[in-house]
């Protein structure tokens, strides 16, 4: 027997060890699974290479501990809320009542408190979002708390980078998170200049050997800024000059962001310091000075976290059960749709219902298999009936959900299996009739820089589109 003979025959039983892991051990879900069967068989070798980086679950070790955590009273406010529910007896405006299931499924399954003492600014522009941010950060008197996914070296990261540098050397606390794949072209010297100038920089996931990273599948997606406790953002802008519409490649680039004064703002610092002290060996301990927030306005917010080391998945089902309680329209943006049967479903069965759903799509991929895969899943929901747009104004990376004019998401989170499963992520839940229809203005303005896609369109697309769309379906849930 040739040696050739004797490495097909151990990557053959190597192979189907491998697959019995994968179907009996893993317990991954069942299009998951066929997919990385597909790869095995395909691609003997290189797949198991694949597999290694790509498909191996995170390890069940619970990652965000925080022993202060009582100490906030997040359990017992929980709790309180709970019962209220329960009772009927919340205090909520008369035109959210109907939306208590929804309060009640983030209380229960995230511990995400309602808030209602809350201002909101929506930003779809990277200059304006910016500008407010560098803005708040130089009037920082205490701390500043950044986590963004991706970071560049670029004129803005520098931007960021000098401001961050000038309040720490005036004595203000400064802690900077980032993800280590999203942000991996982060030189050393840009890090290093914010350690010497007494900024605490601390990545996600780092490789424990340079330049190989098995935990790459599994990211911190999450974008947070909070700023003495008082003030904080969240959404999908990350930090480099293409978010400022300055690349060749995606042109102006329209993404949707919140700036949050108010009792919200507790939340999300929470949520920063659960993440920073899962990375760092210095840890944040409870003190007053982080939670100084108060209610300012009327808006209802819940923070929302999910990611693969939970067992629900609390973004989607969140999506999922805001799209069951629309009567009117569902108006979604999103620049990657690769949705899982369950919220598939729900949107088929809204549109089937008479629901008025629109999704808004860019026009030019940044990742090529996501984009294919996304054309796929939005011709099955032209064939239902949903309205589809183009997004022609450059790139379209916003993550929004609005519900008939009273309730809304917007976060980090994308309607794609990477952010239900893999990726960590955080939404912000919001009710509140006032910021939802701002959110529908600037959809409907967004509109007009969109075409619609037509499902007569849609059926006369080329063989070679036909056939990119089925190969990317096909490995869509490894996405």
């Amino acid at each position: 027997m040739g040696i050739t003979t004797i490495i097909l025959w151990f990557s053959l039983i190597f192979n189907i060890f491998l697959a019995f892991a994968i179907v009996f051990l893993e317990r991954k879900s069942a299009t998951s699974t066929w997919a990385w069967l597909m790869v095995l068989l395909f691609i003997p070798v290189a797949g198991f290479i694949i597999y290694l980086i790509f498909g191996r679950k995170l390890s069940g070790k619970k990652l965000f501990i925080w022993d202060n955590k009582s100490r906030l009273g997040v359990q017992k406010a929980v709790q309180i809320q709970l019962e209220l529910l329960e009772q009927g007896n919340f205090p909520i405006p008369k035109s959210l009542q109907k939306y208590q299931d929804l309060f009640y499924l983030h209380l229960r399954n995230d511990d995400a408190i309602l808030t209602q003492g809350n201002e909101v600014e929506i930003f779809t522009d990277g200059k304006k979002k910016f500008d407010a941010l560098i803005a708040d950060l130089e009037q920082a008197k205490d701390h500043i708390h950044l986590i963004y996914y991706i970071v560049r070296n670029d004129a803005l990261g520098q931007r960021i980078a000098d401001t961050l540098i000038r309040k720490a050397r005036e004595g203000v606390k400064v802690r900077f998170l980032y993800d280590d794949m999203g942000s991996r072209r982060l030189k050393r010297k840009y890090i290093n200049r914010l350690k010497d100038a007494g900024v605490e920089v601390e990545s996600f996931f780092p490789p424990l050997i340079p330049k190989v990273n098995l935990k790459i599948n599994y990211r911190n997606h999450r974008k947070l800024a909070i700023i003495d406790g008082k003030i904080g953002y969240i959404g999908g802008f990350n930090i480099g000059d293409e978010y400022l519409g300055q690349s060749k490649k995606f042109g102006y680039w329209r993404d949707t962001h919140l700036r949050i004064v108010g009792e919200s703002v507790r939340n999300m610092q929470t949520r920063y310091i659960l993440d920073w002290n899962q990375a760092s060996r210095n840890d944040i301990v409870y003190e007053d000075r982080y939670y100084q927030a108060d209610p300012k306005g009327n808006v209802g917010i819940q923070i929302v976290s999910s990611g693969p080391d939970s067992e629900w998945e609390q973004i989607k089902n969140g999506y999922i059960k805001m799209i069951m309680e629309a009567k009117e329209f569902i108006y979604i943006q999103t620049p990657y749709f690769i949705p899982d049967d369950s919220l598939a479903d729900a949107l088929r069965i809204a549109v089937l219902s008479g629901v008025d759903v629109r999704i808004m799509i860019p026009n030019k991929p940044d990742h090529p298999f996501v984009y294919w895969a996304t054309y796929s899943y939005i011709g099955e929901l032209l064939k239902a009936g949903a309205k589809v747009y183009i997004y022609n104004n450059g790139f379209l990376h916003a993550k929004t959900i609005v519900v008939d004019g009273e309730i809304a998401s917007v976060g980090t989170a994308n309607i794609d299996v990477r952010s239900f499963r893999l990726n960590f992520e955080v939404n912000a839940f919001l009710y509140s009739e006032k910021v939802a229809n701002r959110l529908v203005y600037a959809y409907h303005q967004d509109i007009r820089n969109a075409s619609p896609l037509t499902l007569e369109a849609y059926i006369k697309r080329s063989l070679w589109i036909r056939f990119k769309e089925s190969i990317s379906r096909l490995i869509s849930p490894i996405l």
